[in-house]
């Protein structure tokens, strides 16, 4: 059974957010207090080891105690940049990952995210949420990864490919849907910034 100290949590700091005006989301105050905040209260209790991959601001980060990383490549690209040097720190067996900016991340995440990767096997296994409409949305940026699927990244990273969904494909994927898509809101804009702090209140 795959236990909390198995895990290692990768929080995902390092993007541009170029819909909130460039500003690192990481540290935007949510509640009053920066986002990231909320994210490792939530994350904290479900994984062993923390990383934080982040690419400006890493004192601030680093204040919080753990280790930051910083992608290989400097053009800030996406998510799978940010995948591969967090499962290159990784010294447990699996990684889970998450957005610096979804405060309300489900406090089940890792378990439920574990439960499907022993029952079939899979080497990564992602979140999905369906909508009031009955659609099934992924998100695939919260995902629980063997920590072995690191040289199929690095291949398929030197293809020149960053499309996160064509890299699952080759890999065997699941997903778990969570009732709760609130749960995975994450702040673009001003705008959803103040929606979601209404929300948690």
């Amino acid at each position: 059974m795959i236990q909390a100290e198995h895990i290692t949590g990768l929080i995902l700091a390092g993007g541009r957010a170029q819909r909130m005006g460039g500003i690192d989301k990481g540290l935007i105050p949510f509640l009053q207090k920066p986002l990231i905040e909320s994210t490792i209260t939530r994350l904290k209790p479900q994984v062993g080891p923390i990383l934080i991959n982040a690419n400006r601001n890493i004192t601030k980060y680093a204040a919080y105690g753990y280790a930051v990383i910083m992608d290989e490549t400097p053009d800030f690209s996406g998510p799978l940049a940010g995948f591969s040097v967090g499962l290159k720190a990784c010294k447990t067996r699996y990684l889970l990952t998450t957005p610096c900016d979804s405060p309300l991340l489900p406090k089940d995440l890792a378990t439920k995210l574990a439960q499907e990767m022993e029952r079939g096997d899979f080497q990564i296994v992602y979140a999905s949420t369906k909508e009031s409409d009955g659609k099934v949305w992924a998100q695939p940026v919260f995902c629980l990864m063997r920590a072995d699927v690191l040289p199929s990244l690095e291949t398929f990273l030197a293809k020149g490919d960053l499309k996160i969904d064509r890299w699952f494909k080759e890999l065997r994927n699941s997903t778990v849907i969570f009732e709760d898509a609130n749960a995975f809101a994450n702040v673009n804009t001003p705008e959803e910034l103040k929606h979601l702090e209404e929300t948690f209140v």
